[in-house]
């Protein structure tokens, strides 16, 4: 059985480009979360503040299985997305800490971005969990899209806050 790498050098389609996240990308990922907006409906609302966004990127860095979004076209940044809670014994892996600026909303880049990352993921593992958070809305709507199920309903602490989260799962 091989074991999922959680950041390979680079992942691609023809609109996306995913590379490793590293501390030197802090400056351009840190102007592109700085947007209020991009934050609403994230239980951490104030994101686009800098000491707030540094641990978000600290937790990134050190998680392993964090990448750079970037318009394959452009090589503009786009946002972050990672990797985590790789589970050998259910043959899974999460997929989240996501955001995108609105440049990038409501075109074919999410859905572009998931089925990229899904279709990796697929090669080596059977399931893809995504959590979400009860008053993400947007982001429900666009996993239900990718045809995953709502399988759980998990209590993530957060800054010292409980923040219910809904767990759903797409199957290979």
């Amino acid at each position: 059985m091989t074991t999922f790498n959680l950041q390979p050098e680079v992942l691609e389609n023809d609109i996306i480009k995913l590379i490793p996240l590293q501390e030197n990308h802090f400056e351009e990922l840190f102007k592109a979360a700085s947007d209020p907006l991009i934050w609403e409906q994230y239980p951490i609302k104030d994101r686009y503040k800098i000491e707030v966004f540094k641990p978000f990127f600290e937790g990134a860095i050190n998680s392993k299985g964090a990448f750079l979004i970037l318009d394959k076209v452009t090589n503009e940044v786009m946002g972050t997305t990672r990797f985590y809670d790789y589970n050998t014994e259910k043959s899974s892996v999460g997929i989240g800490f996501t955001f995108i600026t609105r440049k990038f909303w409501g075109g074919p880049y999410n859905k572009a971005l998931k089925k990229l990352m899904i279709d990796y993921v697929f090669e080596h593992l059977n399931s893809v969990i995504f959590h979400v958070a009860e008053q993400n809305f947007r982001s429900q709507k666009a996993v239900l899209k990718l045809g995953a199920e709502k399988i759980n309903e998990v209590n993530f602490n957060m800054n010292g806050v409980d923040v219910i989260h809904y767990e759903y799962e797409l199957k290979k």
